[in-house]
């Protein structure tokens, strides 16, 4: 197969039209899916997802983190707890913002497609986080298990209000699984100590409620922000066992995998753990090897590495691009044309 770019989701441009359309006109046939950029309050991934838990009648501030073991900014991270009294059961989150905002965008995308600006077979991509990424990023270990149910069903009436409005023969939906790798990796605590296994099966259950007709992907990532992991992977062991876990706990077909490669790894130890990559034929691995510091050189030095252990796969970024400098975007999209070419 010809080798396309991927684009996990942020794209650091000052609107979704401005983002979408540098994407088509950059990459053309290169891209089969463009997200819409994740412009404006959304540029920080979750961050914007404070105003849910911060107008809940039922919740209230526990604390207020100033500093997060790990992370590479200076945010500050509020976090909630249950109100004594209130029975988890009718907690009710509304809609999270990510189907209106997705509704939004592909007005925009629509239009793009019919100007012949977008191709008419190129998807519009939704990227949102999983329900574990919110629990663990605004609200207390004490309450997140007992939350779960709640964030669970808010993320479902965002996907169903996505899923009647976009047709899904256009759509692709994209999990960002974070946290629980960091999690995995031993730089956070999740509320469950068999965290594969538990992770997975949310995530896959999840994955079942996106019709067939759409596209359904995974990245698996280890964060970014202030633009840096919060912890550098070792290799890709963790991502294949990941990977292969959400594979076989997903009812419907998983179409594309996305895992992180560092710039300074093009050691074949990276790699290795490829060789027990056990995906369908269907679902397509997408490799982030591409980085602005060292170009389509670089690029083409880990794809070298990689073709030891697998020999179809895409490429893309390690993660998205809303953390990084906007003066480097073009480039950055000039870099994936070339390495598809």
């Amino acid at each position: 197969m010809a080798r396309r770019a991927h684009f996990v989701g942020s794209l650091g441009l000052e609107d979704a039209e401005t983002a979408m359309s540098s994407v088509a006109t950059i990459l053309g046939d290169c891209c089969s899916r463009i997200p819409d950029g994740e412009t404006g309050e959304r540029g920080y991934w979750v961050r914007w997802q404070v105003a849910t838990f911060e107008n809940c009648d039922s919740l209230e501030l526990e604390v207020v983190r100033e500093t997060f073991e790990g992370y590479k900014d200076n945010l500050k991270r509020p976090f909630y707890v249950i109100k004594a009294g209130i029975d988890p059961a009718t907690i009710d989150l509304g809609e999270l913002g990510y189907g209106d905002e997705a509704i939004a965008s592909y007005a925009t995308f629509k239009e793009l497609k019919a100007s012949g600006e977008i191709s008419a077979d190129v998807r519009f991509q939704v990227s949102i986080p999983t329900p574990m990424a919110l629990l663990l990023s605004f609200v207390s270990p004490k309450s997140q298990l007992a939350l779960e149910p709640a964030v669970i069903q808010a993320f479902k009436r965002d996907l169903n209000k996505i899923q009647t409005t976009i047709p899904l023969d256009e759509l692709a939906i994209q999990f960002d699984v974070c946290l629980e790798v960091l999690g995995y990796e031993g730089a956070m605590e999740l509320p469950f100590d068999d965290v594969i296994n538990e992770s997975v099966k949310r995530v896959g259950e999840l994955g079942g409620e996106i019709g067939r007709a759409a596209e359904f992907g995974i990245h698996l990532c280890y964060g970014d922000p202030g633009h840096q992991h919060v912890v550098e992977p070792k290799d890709l062991d963790t991502s294949v066992k990941f990977a292969n876990g959400i594979v076989d706990a997903t009812s419907r077909a998983v179409n594309f995998m996305h895992m992180p490669v560092p710039k300074d790894r093009n050691d074949e130890a990276y790699f290795s753990p490829l060789k027990d990559l056990s995906m369908p034929a269907e679902t397509r691995l997408i490799l982030g090897l591409v980085h602005h510091t060292d170009g389509v050189e670089g690029g083409k030095a880990r794809i070298a590495t990689a073709e030891k252990f697998v020999q179809d796969f895409d490429i893309a970024t390690e993660c998205g691009f809303g953390r990084r400098d906007p003066g480097t975007i073009s480039a950055l999209l000039q870099i994936h044309r070339e390495l598809c070419d």
